[in-house]
């Protein structure tokens, strides 16, 4: 194959995955850069049609490529796709989604690990949503003073699905794990319980993740599950 004819080959590859529709020299002149007739562009893909690199599926249709064709392209005369910023750019948003999912699960898994560890209600906020997560509810309400006071365990139950986010936006969270222990102001709602919360960072984006529970809860125990897991998130990168 000579090098008009890997062009014309090329081109005509080019043209049959873009449209699926057999390419005639008609298209081929208008579409490339060739210094010839009409009747020369035919000759030429009569004889690669002669060495199996094109065929016709119809009569009076153009060619289209045959397996030998796409072996011989992708071999010797595939050039860079003119789509390839696009390509590239939407590599870059699905990237980015695939890191932006890998971080939410990085915390959902974060939080659940902390639940196992406590007899407590664990939360988080999820990197790049406007929510809070949060499981453990259910050992919560195990513990005695909810078990011999309905009304506080729906307090508590009312307090993480509509108050929590709010809490988080409206408190000092940073480094040091802090401490909102009974009736000061920030927890009037649940005046029962204590929340302990510090911060993480994953991959630059920085949340707040801590512990809910009745005043009664093991303090010590719970800042170094807390302080081990708001650590193992910071590890990622």
């Amino acid at each position: 194959m000579n090098e008009r004819q890997g062009k014309l080959l090329a081109a005509i590859i080019d043209q049959f995955i873009q449209t699926a529709i057999p390419v005639g020299s008609k298209r081929l002149l208008e579409v490339g850069d060739f210094c010839c007739s009409s009747a020369t562009i035919r000759s030429e893909m009569g004889l690669l049609e002669d060495e199996g690199f094109l065929e016709q599926p119809h009569i009076s249709a153009g060619r289209i490529p045959t397996a030998k064709g796409y072996r011989a392209y992708v071999q010797e005369f595939m050039a860079p796709s003119s789509y390839e910023r696009k390509v590239r750019k939407r590599f870059d948003e699905l990237k980015e989604e695939y890191f932006q999912r890998k971080d939410q699960e990085r915390v959902y898994e974060a939080v659940a690990l902390l639940a196992r560890m406590i007899p407590n209600v664990a939360f988080a906020t999820v990197p790049h949503k406007n929510r809070v997560y949060f499981m453990g509810l259910a050992n919560a309400l195990k513990q005695p003073e909810f078990q011999m006071n309905p009304l506080l365990a729906c307090e508590v139950a009312e307090f993480l699905e509509d108050k929590l986010d709010w809490l988080l936006g409206n408190v000092e969270i940073d480094d040091h794990i802090r401490y909102y222990i009974g009736d000061q102001h920030i927890l009037k709602a649940v005046p029962s319980c204590s929340l302990m919360v510090t911060s993480y960072a994953v991959r630059g984006t920085k949340g707040a993740v801590g512990i809910l529970g009745p005043m009664r809860m093991d303090y010590a125990y719970n800042t170094v599950a807390l302080d081990m897991v708001a650590d193992l998130l910071k590890s990622y990168h």
